[in-house]
């Protein structure tokens, strides 16, 4: 195995899953983003603890996505969350994966698959509420539920919609968020009204689940929070503490981990890696860790430091594709191959990363891509 690899603790994911439902009630469904791989950390197994845990639905952005999960044995319930081509429908309808219907032309391209397929597929009717983004509109959305709930092959499930900024602490979000969720509420009246059971009624993310109890409804669908991590950061965090909602205890999944490949001495005034960016500034030890931006390590990382033993010692030098260096001081007793955490575990987060790349820990975990081998804990 290599070097590299990324510690998953399926333990600590269950345990953020029981935070979840303890902040919103064990009454509630629990629909759990298992898209991108479950941001990392291995759909099939993430998915198979997460149902074990007490997750009754899952959710992919692709077709392949929910296709994977099927060919391994999972017939819990697939919200596909992304419109998929009219040349994937079939194999989407094939495998019930549950679309989000959107206009006629999705709930009758849905219908027309089911019945190729020989299937009764449930539908859930999306309602763009403020996203932008794929969704009908409120004022439409009434005439769209009718149209779904008379295809015969299909059967209407549910009714969601997606907040915007439900993750932000801003007076001015939090104020447009209660403006979405109003929307919602009028428009799922109106379905009523026109006859339809809106079914299974769900909107709250993981900023939904942490700040808006007004959007948990019959189901939430959080993503990054139930894999360790907070979608409000740290002024996000401190602002939820100001207004009194208490911080999920939860903790990071992935650990990412390597071990030292070699060790030299450059001395003062050499540089180190593409750029020369990283002059030593005495005589200093330098380890090379097999770890780069082809695995994951964003390029522009700079001012971040990794754990080695009980101690921190900071990257020096741009990140390669393949490799990254550590500065370990003028003297030092650290040999090679000894092992080396990133992120995770006893170090720090990759909100850390994040934070000093101008991103968020969700594209962190993310683009820890394949070649990275994932190993699995309790």
């Amino acid at each position: 195995m290599r070097a590299t690899r990324a510690i998953v603790h399926l333990g600590r994911l269950v345990q953020n899953i029981q935070a979840v439902r303890g902040r919103v009630g064990g009454e509630r469904l629990v629909c759990m983003a298992v898209k991108a791989d479950a941001y990392g950390h291995g759909s099939v197994r993430a998915a198979k603890a997460a149902l074990e845990a007490g997750v009754r639905y899952l959710a992919v952005a692709t077709v392949d996505e929910g296709i994977l999960l099927r060919e391994q044995g999972i017939d819990a319930p697939i919200i596909l969350l992304s419109a998929p081509q009219p040349d994937e429908l079939f194999d989407m309808a094939a495998n019930d994966l549950s679309p989000l219907v959107s206009d006629r032309e999705s709930a009758a391209g849905a219908a027309e698959a089911a019945a190729r397929a020989g299937k009764r597929l449930q539908v859930h009717l999306k309602v763009d509420t403020g996203m932008g983004r794929i969704g009908v509109s409120p004022e439409d959305a009434a005439d769209l539920a009718v149209f779904a709930a008379s295809q015969a092959p299909l059967v209407y499930a549910g009714t969601a919609t997606h907040l915007a900024v439900a993750d932000s602490t801003a007076e001015a979000d939090i104020a447009f968020t209660k403006t979405q969720l109003a929307l919602f509420g009028k428009t799922l009246a109106a379905i009523r009204q026109a006859g339809v059971d809106p079914g299974i009624v769900h909107a709250a993310n993981s900023g939904g689940v942490l700040l808006h109890e007004d959007s948990w409804f019959d189901m939430v669908r959080p993503g990054i929070v139930l894999y360790g991590y907070s979608p409000l950061g740290k002024a996000g965090d401190a602002g939820a503490a100001a207004l009194g909602i208490k911080p999920l205890d939860i903790k990071p999944v992935m650990e990412l981990r390597s071990k030292i490949a070699f060790i030299k001495k450059v001395k003062k005034g050499e540089t180190v890696s593409y750029g020369r960016l990283w002059t030593a500034p005495e005589d200093t030890w330098i380890a090379t860790i097999p770890l780069g931006y082809a695995d994951g390590l964003p390029r522009a990382l700079a001012d971040f430091s990794v754990r080695i033993r009980d101690s921190f010692y900071p990257l020096v030098g741009r990140v390669c594709m393949d490799q990254c260096m550590v500065s370990l001081g003028r003297e030092t007793d650290i040999g090679r191959w000894e092992e080396v955490t990133i992120f995770g575990g006893s170090a720090a987060g990759a909100s850390d990363i994040a934070e000093r790349t101008g991103t968020i820990p969700y594209e962190i975990t993310c683009n820890i891509n394949h070649r990275v081998p994932r190993v699995y804990q309790d």
